[in-house]
């Protein structure tokens, strides 16, 4: 399952050519942004969940 601050890879690449994604916001939607270029995308978590491919890497706990 994925969670706030986690890296996860959607299914398809960002115009950047970049796959990698940081979750900074979770709720109804969920807001995402590319690590390439800083691009933030905001969807409903339903769509979140059918476009995720997989996490990348959890969220480094402190």
């Amino acid at each position: 399952m994925y969670d706030l601050g986690d890296t996860v890879e959607m299914k398809k690449p960002h115009a950047c050519q970049t796959n990698r994604w940081l979750i900074i916001r979770m709720g109804a939607d969920i807001k995402i942004k590319c690590e390439n270029c800083g691009h933030i995308v905001m969807m409903t978590r339903r769509e979140f969940e059918k476009k995720m491919k997989k996490v990348i890497e959890k969220k480094k706990e402190e």
